[in-house]
């Protein structure tokens, strides 16, 4: 393995094993190695994350260590994010997003809004635990163009479907592109529920939000 290959797992390790000190070194390390700071996220630290969640899913790992795994990777993220190279075309779409009322899990919403931002969105975090009207209510105030819904948890993912039922209401609908995301959450999911797109992990998010704006951006012309 090359030293960037053994730096990169070496991030994903101390984070899946909650040793912060390690993900602080290897982090370090990565920018000293000229690894680019969106390779060392995407490679190190998500993977790290990954591996928690498959722990915590297997109930190996619970709440209180994937807790831990999360503060090792933001440490991480606190030294790499100043260094990610952004984008030209800042602030071309602005992005409302956040996690469903009754779910407070918002590691993978935040790393979305992060791909955003790096992709040149600007992005409005609305958090944890949002009510359900607080979604419509943000793409009204800030004019979104994009609206990302977020979920880990089974029990929460109806409320996905009340915002759409709520946009369609205030006739905001066809104004803003929906996208859904979490654990639970599938393309068949996100297709029954009237939703734009679905993504499985943040860099897709991007992608499939950048794809389906650009097309209505088409469309309109």
């Amino acid at each position: 393995m090359s030293n960037n290959g053994e730096i990169l797992q070496r991030l994903a390790q101390g984070v899946r094993d909650m040793e912060e000190d390690l993900v602080l070194e290897s982090a370090k390390k990565a920018l000293e190695s000229n690894i680019p700071a969106l390779k060392a996220i995407n490679e190190g630290l998500v993977v790290g994350m990954n591996e928690a969640g498959r722990l915590y899913e297997e109930e190996e790992y619970f709440v209180p260590e994937l807790l831990l795994c999360s503060d090792a990777m933001y440490a991480g993220m606190d030294i790499l994010t100043p260094h990610l190279e952004r984008t030209d075309d800042q602030n071309k779409y602005r992005a409302v997003i956040g996690v469903i009322e009754g779910d407070t899990h918002d590691i993978g919403k935040n790393l979305v809004k992060l791909m955003l931002e790096v992709a040149g969105f600007q992005v409005y975090d609305l958090g944890r635990d949002v009510p359900l009207a607080n979604f419509v209510t943000g793409v009204k105030d800030h004019d979104a163009h994009l609206l990302c819904l977020s979920t880990l948890m089974s029990t929460t993912m109806d409320g996905m479907a009340e915002v759409i039922s709520l946009l369609e209401n205030d006739n905001l609908r066809e104004k803003v592109t929906v996208l859904v995301g979490g654990g639970p959450i599938s393309k068949a999911f996100a297709d029954h529920i009237g939703a734009d797109g679905y993504a499985n992990n943040a860099n897709g998010a991007v992608r499939v939000a950048q794809q389906l704006l650009n097309k209505k951006e088409v469309a309109l012309r």
